[in-house]
């Protein structure tokens, strides 16, 4: 394997911003995600969360586990209430004096992120706010009952695309959300996975630096809805990022870096066969979805200029 661009910290910090005692299921990839996001963010951070799993597991009325400001957004809005944030603090500092350094910091699922909140996320990505957005992709609306969403992949089914005799469940292929924040020419962009920790903390810590909007899109197993083995969860993530179904990458100033480059990808087959919610597929299906992978990834490739393999 060839590892490019992994920063390793010398420490990391003991404390955690998101406390245990949530009600996260079991093998839960996005609460990892956002635990490590928190470590890396630190305590002078206010998030803005749309509704999702992580708002719903984690501030059961009357409690929370949160250890930093956190406001509960609508699906649709998270962006802008962290827009109003960010205003919010610039005319403290131009009124009153504040001084403190606060990093804004927006948050939602897939469906949260490249459904219902796209127009919130544009606008504040355009009007170039200095906040971070991150989306934890579990690749369906988990909290409301498994169903499709733009970033559910090709051929898994779900309850609103399952599979049967008329289908073979979700016949798209995912929205490319850091494509779509890139093109707002934004300075950063980058993906991660909630099964490498150090690299969702050091590129958490590259945005921190930059002022002005940043996306970061974490691929976030859950055992829940992909039908998948809760202590596979590490595994999981993991086979994603080594068969190339999910490249990891970063986009900095418009310019691409594979994080992970491979001599060869593992076959798809080594990850789909372990999710029940890909269990129907059959052999043409499964071609169909490695030549689409082998593509995709050879096009980000292309870009980080590598030569294609």
């Amino acid at each position: 394997m060839e590892t490019l661009a992994i920063y390793a910290p010398k420490l990391v910090t003991a404390s955690d911003y998101i406390a245990s005692g949530h009600r996260a299921c079991s093998g839960c990839g996005e609460v990892l995600a956002v635990r490590y996001v928190c470590k890396a963010l630190g305590r002078n951070t206010i998030i803005s969360n749309a509704t999702g799993c992580m708002e719903i597991v984690s501030t059961p009325l009357p409690e929370t586990a949160w250890e930093v400001p956190w406001i509960h957004t609508l699906f649709e809005n998270a962006s802008a209430v962290a827009s109003g944030i960010e205003s919010g603090l610039k005319a403290l500092k131009r009124k009153h004096g504040y001084t403190k350094e606060v990093k804004v910091v927006a948050m939602g699922g897939d469906g949260g992120t490249a459904d219902i909140g796209l127009q919130s996320l544009s606008g504040a990505l355009e009007r170039g706010h200095d906040f971070i957005y991150v989306c934890f992709d579990n690749e369906a609306y988990m909290n409301t009952g498994i169903q499709r969403s733009s970033e559910t992949p090709f051929g898994a089914s779900t309850t609103t695309a399952p599979a049967g005799k008329l289908s073979m469940g979700q016949h798209t292929q995912k929205k490319n959300m850091p494509a779509i924040a890139a093109a707002h020419n934004i300075r950063y962009v980058a993906t991660s996975c909630s099964s490498y920790p150090f690299d969702i903390m050091n590129k958490i810590e590259k945005a921190k630096q930059i002022k002005g909007p940043s996306y970061i899109h974490i691929l976030s197993v859950c055992p829940t809805g992909w039908r998948s083995a809760s202590n596979l969860t590490i595994t999981m993530g993991r086979l994603a990022v080594e068969t190339g179904i999910f490249p990891m990458y970063e986009i900095e100033d418009g310019k691409y870096t594979l994080n992970f480059d491979y001599p060869k990808l593992r076959p798809v087959e080594d990850y789909l066969k372990l999710q029940g919610r890909f269990r129907h597929l059959t052999k043409e299906n499964t071609a169909e979805i490695q030549e689409h992978v082998l593509t995709e990834f050879n096009r980000i490739r292309m870009l980080a200029g590598k030569k294609i393999k």
